[in-house]
């Protein structure tokens, strides 16, 4: 087994476990990220309007 792969199982049971035992915590991090995937796709698309007119 590959390091690549040893890595892989341990950030998916890291995530599994995380999920299970502290869900308020990871909901407050999904939330986080969303809202950053959010904001990134608005300053995008803003710079890109921008260009256009």
């Amino acid at each position: 087994m590959t390091v690549k792969k040893i890595l892989t199982y341990a950030a998916w049971a890291f995530l599994i476990y995380f999920i299970a035992f502290r869900p308020q915590a990871a909901a407050n991090v999904a939330q986080g990220l969303l809202g950053l995937i959010t904001r990134l796709g608005t300053g995008f698309g803003d710079f890109f309007s921008s260009i256009a007119t």
